[in-house]
C-alpha cells in the first residue's frame, strides 16, 4: 500500500473508518439506476491503495468505490 495521504474535496485528510458526505448526485453504473443523492452520508469508509478513491458501503449497494473528489469529510 502507498504512502500516499488521501484527502476529500476540501482538503481534509481521510483514514479508515471516517464517515463522508457526498457533495454531487452519483449516478452508479452497474447498479440498475440507482443514483446517490448530494448530502447522503457514508459511514466507515475504507482506504484503497489510490489517494483518489475510497470504498464504502451505502444502504443499496455493497463494495462501492467512490471519488474522493465526490465526498467531505463528515
Amino acid at each position: 500500500m502507498s504512502e500516499d495521504v488521501v484527502r476529500d474535496a476540501n482538503g481534509n485528510v481521510l483514514a479508515d473508518g471516517d464517515s463522508v458526505t457526498l457533495i454531487k448526485d452519483l449516478k452508479v453504473r452497474g447498479s440498475g439506476g440507482v443514483t446517490l443523492k448530494r448530502g447522503l452520508l457514508v459511514k466507515s469508509i475504507r482506504l484503497t491503495g489510490d489517494p483518489e478513491e475510497i470504498e464504502a458501503n451505502v444502504d443499496r449497494v455493497r463494495g462501492l468505490v467512490l471519488r474522493t473528489e465526490f465526498v467531505k469529510k463528515a
